[in-house]
């Protein structure tokens, strides 16, 4: 699933081709995502000016003048931009037509992403009860040190939780993890403020870091240019079980935390 330094880097990509210009129609192939798109999207969105184009959390945020899109990328989306009248490939659902003479095209092979509309985006029920975004003043170590007394959850799904700080995922929460020297399996209320203070700064730091070397490279995620990210080659401890770790040379273990495989180094991890 794309995460959060991939949204960013496709933010990035598409805003400065979007923000200024007009829409002039909405195409939609497939209405059937994760939630139907609105029939009337085009009446919506044609004529519109896109004034900003905006994340919170892994939402794409097209503010437009009379309301917002809310697009998800979900689970293998991506959104990039192509000539008006590309003849659209398999599985390219929807085309946001410029007056510029470009469209931004979605596409997702699984439709589990989404494109909503609405008046005040951030009290929707997908966005107004998420946490404070990770490279902001409202996150720290504080935070997390505060919201974690008396709970017994393993670390690695208490840091990934959207209530307690958002965009945290799979990724990166691993290799948080690693760089803070925190072994994911333990109890969230058993970690030391001061281990706190650190993990949020190399939250911070490896988010910071994606985001300038594009994301990561997963199997389905390009970026609004069409280009992969680069940060995978960089990975420390994610999707590498079994393999040796590249501080201690000791062999990295693979468990399951909240439905989701973890690895960590049990010499660099306590």
């Amino acid at each position: 699933m794309p995460e959060l330094p991939e949204v960013e880097t496709t933010r990035r990509g598409i805003a400065p081709y979007l923000e200024g210009q007009r829409v002039s129609r909405v195409i939609v192939r497939e209405r059937r995502l994760r939630w139907p798109v609105p029939e009337d999207l085009d009446v919506r969105l044609s004529g519109q000016r896109i004034e900003q184009v905006e994340r919170r959390a892994k939402y794409l945020l097209l503010k437009a003048e009379s309301g917002t899109l809310i697009g998800h990328l979900g689970m293998s989306g991506s959104l990039r931009l192509v000539e008006i009248g590309l003849a659209p490939a398999k599985h390219e659902h929807v085309d946001i037509e410029l007056e510029s003479g470009l469209a931004l095209r979605y596409t997702d092979p699984r439709r589990f992403g989404a494109l909503l509309w609405s008046q005040d985006p951030h009290a929707h029920d997908l966005l107004r009860h998420l946490g404070p975004e990770p490279l902001t003043e409202l996150f720290d170590g504080e935070r997390l040190f505060q919201l974690s007394r008396g709970r017994a959850m393993a670390v690695k799904p208490f840091i990934m939780d959207n209530a307690v700080v958002v965009g945290v995922g799979n990724i990166y929460a691993s290799e948080a993890l690693f760089a803070a020297g925190i072994d994911p399996r333990r109890a969230a209320g058993s970690i030391s403020r001061a281990r706190y203070l650190k993990l949020a700064q190399e939250i911070k730091r490896i988010l910071i870091h994606a985001i300038e070397r594009g994301g990561t490279t997963l199997r389905d995620f390009v970026g609004g240019d069409g280009q992969p990210g680069y940060f995978q080659q960089e990975l420390f401890v994610y999707g590498r079980g079994g393999d040796f770790c590249k501080l201690c040379g000791g062999t990295l273990r693979e468990v399951r935390l909240g439905q989701r495989a973890s690895v960590y180094c049990p010499r660099c991890q306590r």
